[in-house]
């Protein structure tokens, strides 16, 4: 039995994504585009009897991690102005 994937690594700041993907159509897509690509990472590695390449579940791999790293960049918050005195 397979157990579901755990791509919610962003779970906590869900409400920040939520803004975001009303407010940015570019972070929506990337967004989306990185939780097809973990759900499909997911049903690559743990399919029983499918024989895949492991340059291309690397390439997978390497893909869905840029896609992780630019949503990470987008859910940094600006730092607070410090006040000068």
């Amino acid at each position: 039995m397979k157990n579901t994937p755990s791509y919610r690594k962003f779970k906590p700041q869900q409400k920040r994504i939520e803004e975001l993907e009303k407010s940015s159509p570019r972070f929506k897509r990337i967004y989306s585009e990185f939780q097809i690509m973990t759900q499909e990472l997911w049903n690559l590695e743990t399919a029983e009897g499918l024989c895949v390449p492991d340059d291309f579940l690397n390439a997978v791999k390497l893909q869905t991690s840029y896609l992780e790293d630019e949503i990470d960049d987008w859910l940094i918050e600006p730092p607070l102005e410090q006040e000068e005195g």
